[in-house]
C-alpha cells in the first residue's frame, strides 16, 4: 500500500516547504504528485517545524492544495549499465538521443561512497590529451583532478569537444564520461555534434543539462555522471575520465539553490559551504588499489570577470591538483588552445613525466618566462634598441606560440610529437644559455 502525505506549507521555486513528519531520512526520495502532474523530489532539510523537498523538474502546474507526497524510504538512486556509453542522458539518467531505452544492471547512490585514503594509490601514470600545452608542460596523470580555468570568450567548447574526443588512457578499456552543466542549446548541438564526430563515440557517455532547466537538475546531473563513472572505474575496471562543464554553472545553481532557502550567503553570495561541496565532486576521483580501474577527472570553469581569485576557481584551485589557465590575449592573437603556460601548473606531472621530459619542460617553461620579459621590454623600448639575447628570447616566444601553443581543434599530436616540436624551438637559442639540460640532452638533440 502506497502512503500519501499532505501538508505543503509553501512552494519557493523548485524547493517545497512541508510539515515534518517523523521517521524520515535526509536525502530520501519522495515522488511528489497534484492531480495529473508527478515529479520526483529529495529531502534537503530537516527541522522540528519544517521539511524542505527539493523537486527535481520543473514545478509549474503543482496546485499546492491539493499537493500529496510519497516518501520512498531510500535515497536517490542511478540505474547504471555499460549501455549508457554512446548515449546522451539527461540528469536522472535518462536517455534524450530517441535511441530506445537503456537497461540497468544496478542501481547505485548519487551521492556516492567515501573511500579510506589508505586504499588510494598514488597517481603516477601519464594520460595523453593530444593538446602539446597540456601533454608536454602540464601532463595529465591517471587518477588526477586537473582543472581548466577560463575567460569569456576563449574557446571553450572547442577545447571541451577536442579533449572528450582526444583524451583516452593508454589501456584498451578506457572510457570518457562528458558533464554538460547548465550549458546554452546551440552551444549543446556543437558539442554533441563535434564529439560524435571523433570516432570514440561508444566509449563516451554525455549526461546533458541545458541552462532553461531547473538549478537543481544542474546539482543532481554532476553527481548522477560521476555515479556512473565511478561504476565503470571500480566495479568494470575502466580507466574514466570525466570532464565536468561548466562548473561555474553548477557553482551559480548551487547559489540560487541556497538563497531560495533563504541560508545565509558567503563570499559573492555564495553558500559557506561550497567548498565541501565542491569537495564532494572533485575527491570523487582517484585509483584504488584493489581495483583494476581508476577515474580522472578534468573540471572546466569560466572564471566570472577572468579573475583567478574569485571563489569559485579559487576554492576548485585548493582542493584540484593544479590548473590549466586560458588566456583572452592570446585568443586574440588568434591563437589555439589559448592556454597561458606560465600560471598552468600541474602538480602531478613529476610522477606522470620522464627525467628528460621534466628537464625539457623545465627549459622550456623558463625560456618562454624571458620571452614574456622581452616582449614587455621591446613595448618600451622597441625592439631595434634591445640587445642580441633579448632578440634571441623574443623571436623563440613567438615562434613558441605559434608552432608550439597553436595546434588545430582536430589535431591529435603524440607525445614524442609534442616534444620534437619543443627540442626544434630550443636550437633558436644559444646552447650556453640551457642551463636546465644536461649535456647529453644538448649533444642527442640540439647538435
Amino acid at each position: 500500500m502506497i502512503i500519501e502525505y499532505t501538508g505543503a506549507q509553501k512552494l519557493k521555486g523548485t524547493l517545497l516547504f512541508f510539515e515534518p513528519i517523523e521517521g524520515i531520512q535526509y536525502g530520501g526520495k519522495v515522488v511528489i504528485r497534484s492531480e495529473e502532474k508527478i515529479l520526483n523530489g529529495k529531502v534537503a532539510a530537516l527541522s522540528e517545524n519544517v521539511m524542505l523537498i527539493e523537486i527535481l523538474g520543473e514545478p509549474y502546474g503543482l496546485d499546492i492544495d491539493n499537493l500529496k507526497v510519497h516518501f520512498s524510504g531510500s535515497v536517490f538512486e542511478l540505474g547504471v549499465s555499460t549501455e549508457m556509453l554512446g548515449r546522451v542522458m539527461d540528469a536522472f539518467g535518462k536517455p534524450t538521443d530517441e535511441r530506445g531505452e537503456i537497461h540497468s544492471e544496478k542501481f547505485l547512490p548519487i551521492g556516492g561512497s567515501a573511500y579510506n585514503p589508505v586504499r588510494r594509490a598514488y597517481p603516477k601514470d601519464f594520460i595523453q590529451t593530444g593538446i602539446s600545452a597540456i601533454d608536454g608542460l602540464n601532463v595529465l596523470v591517471k587518477g588526477q583532478k586537473l582543472p581548466v580555468f577560463s575567460v569569456a570568450g576563449a574557446s571553450t567548447n572547442e577545447l571541451a569537444a577536442q579533449l572528450v574526443r582526444q583524451i583516452r588512457p593508454s589501456r584498451k578499456n578506457g572510457a570518457v564520461v562528458f558533464a554538460a552543466i547548465g550549458i546554452k542549446y546551440e552551444d549543446a548541438e556543437y558539442l554533441i555534434q563535434s564529439i560524435n564526430a571523433g570516432g570514440n563515440f561508444d566509449s563516451t557517455a554525455i549526461f546533458l543539462n541545458l541552462a532553461d532547466e531547473s538549478s537543481i537538475n544542474a546539482l543532481l546531473l554532476v553527481r548522477s555522471a560521476l555515479t556512473f563513472a565511478e561504476y565503470l572505474a571500480f566495479e568494470k575496471g575502466y580507466d574514466v575520465i570525466t570532464v565536468l562543464y561548466d562548473m561555474t554553472n553548477y557553482c551559480d545553481a548551487l547559489r540560487e539553490v541556497s538563497s531560495r532557502r533563504e541560508e545565509i550567503p558567503s563570499r559573492k553570495g555564495y553558500p559557506g559551504y561550497m567548498y565541501s561541496d565542491l569537495a564532494s565532486i572533485y575527491e570523487r576521483a582517484g585509483i584504488l588499489k584493489d581495483h583494476a580501474g581508476s577515474l580522472t577527472q578534468i573540471p572546466i570553469l569560466t572564471m566570472p570577470d577572468g579573475d583567478i581569485t574569485h571563489p569559485i576557481p579559487d576554492l576548485t584551485g585548493y582542493i584540484t591538483e593544479g590548473q590549466i589557465v586560458l588566456e583572452r590575449g592570446l585568443q586574440q592573437k588568434g591563437i589555439y588552445p589559448p592556454i597561458n603556460v606560465l600560471p598552468s601548473l600541474s602538480r602531478l606531472m613529476n610522477h606522470g613525466a620522464t627525467p628528460q621530459h621534466r628537464r625539457w619542460s623545465a627549459e622550456i617553461y623558463a625560456a618562454y618566462a624571458k620571452a614574456k620579459k622581452a616582449e614587455m621590454l621591446a613595448s618600451i623600448i622597441g625592439e631595434e634598441e634591445m640587445g642580441e639575447a633579448e632578440r634571441n628570447y623574443l623571436a623563440f616566444g613567438k615562434a613558441f606560440e605559434q608552432h608550439f601553443i597553436t595546434q588545430g581543434n582536430e589535431e591529435n599530436r603524440t607525445l614524442e610529437q609534442t616534444l620534437a616540436i619543443g627540442w626544434e624551438l630550443l636550437k633558436l637559442l644559444p646552447a650556453d644559455t640551457l642551463t636546465r639540460l644536461k649535456p647529453e640532452d644538448i649533444s642527442e638533440y640540439l647538435q
